[in-house]
Order: structure tokens, then C-alpha cells, then sequence
């Protein structure tokens, strides 16, 4: 898409975000479906210029939220979210963009590993935490993507030493990066194939894991 197009993006978000109801949704639905259609495409030519990272999949999200749990009864997201999956069972994690007015960013990593993978993922932290650090502390990745980031338990996992020297990693329930993005980023004419270049430098990490 060009600056023209993420700017009518931003633009309906801001919009709907002063107006979220079912009745100011439907008068500007046309704009929404076409708004879709465009990041439609985009999400897949981001998708194929990540097929070198094993990317096969992606999925834009619903602008519809799910009421039936939340306080908030508000009926739309105020942000689109596209997500980019790698082939499975050979490839696990995967890629996330998120536009919102003034709250863009790229993630990537493991949102949610199951249970067997986290403890596998500890255990090979904790017999050899060297490779890992390695990995994560290199300084093109923390030049890129900053440090590690994720949801972490209070002390050490059950069945793990409390004392050892890397109990902080061994905590981690998430293994995530997260980039911020100003909208000034979004609208620049080379922001998609930046968000290709950042994906790629990943790859060190997905390897490992």
C-alpha cells in the first residue's frame, strides 16, 4: 500500500474510535471493505516476500470484537492486527503487525508456547544457557528488536532451581520481541519491506528454537 492508503487507515480508526457503534459502522462499512481488501493484499505480499523465512500462511484479523466475557461492550477494534504463520508442525512461531493510530508495532517469537515445548525450552536452558543468550543478546537482534520481552512466573518453575544463575530465563512463559513504530514509520514508501527486513532478522532466534 502507499501513504495514501495508511493514511485513510488511519483515518478510519481515528474515526471509529469516536464513534463505536453498530449504527456509524454500517454508514462507513464500504470504506471498511475496501480499507480490508487493500491490507488484504498487503498482508499477502508481505507473506511472500517472508517465503524464505517459512512463512505460508497469513490472517487478517476481524474488526469485530468478542462482548461475551468483557465489561466492554464496545462492538470494534480500534486497530488492525495481521499475523503471519510459519509452516507447521516443521516451523514453530511466527510474525504479528499492529496499526493503530499512535500505537504501531511488529512482534514476533512464541505468543503461547504449549506446555511440553516450554519445558523443553527450559530444560534446554537451564543444562546450556550459553547458546540462548547468545542468541538473544546478539547485537544485531537487540540493535533491531531491543530485549527479549513476554509474561514471566514470580519464581522459578516447579521442578527448577531457584538458585540458578539464569532462573530470570527460566521464569519466561512468553519469548517475544516487540517493536514500536511511529506513524511516521507506516507512512514512509519503504515501510513494508522494512517490516520484511525486521522479520528476517529473526531467523537466528527461530532457528535455535
Amino acid at each position: 500500500m502507499n501513504k495514501k492508503s495508511y493514511l485513510e487507515i488511519f483515518s478510519f480508526l481515528e474515526n471509529l474510535n469516536k464513534n463505536n457503534n453498530r449504527e456509524w459502522f454500517e454508514k462507513n462499512k464500504p470504506v471498511y471493505k475496501a480499507i480490508q481488501e487493500k491490507l488484504t493484499q498487503t498482508a499477502k505480499n508481505i507473506a511472500s516476500m517472508l517465503s524464505s523465512e517459512h512463512v505460508d500462511t497469513y490472517k487478517v484479523f476481524r474488526i469485530y470484537r468478542d462482548v461475551r466475557f468483557s465489561k466492554d461492550k464496545t462492538p470494534y477494534k480500534t486497530n488492525i492486527g495481521i499475523a503471519f504463520h510459519r509452516i507447521k508442525p516443521q516451523y514453530r512461531g511466527g510474525y504479528y503487525l499492529h496499526i493503530e493510530p499512535n500505537n504501531c508495532f511488529l512482534a514476533t517469537g512464541f505468543w503461547n508456547p504449549n506446555k511440553e515445548d516450554l519445558h523443553r525450552i527450559r530444560k534446554e536452558i537451564e543444562i546450556d544457557p550459553d547458546e540462548f543468550i547468545k542468541v538473544i543478546t546478539d547485537k544485531k537482534m537487540i540493535n533491531k528488536w531491543g530485549n527479549m520481552q513476554g509474561e514471566e512466573l514470580k519464581t522459578a518453575p516447579r521442578g527448577f532451581d531457584k538458585t540458578h544463575p539464569n532462573v530470570d530465563l527460566l521464569r519466561k512463559k512468553q519469548f517475544l520481541f516487540v517493536k514500536k513504530l511511529t506513524n511516521e514509520d507506516v507512512l514512509h514508501d519503504s515501510f513494508e519491506a522494512e517490516v520484511v527486513n525486521y522479520f528476517k532478522t529473526i531467523r537466528p532466534f527461530f532457528d535455535y528454537m
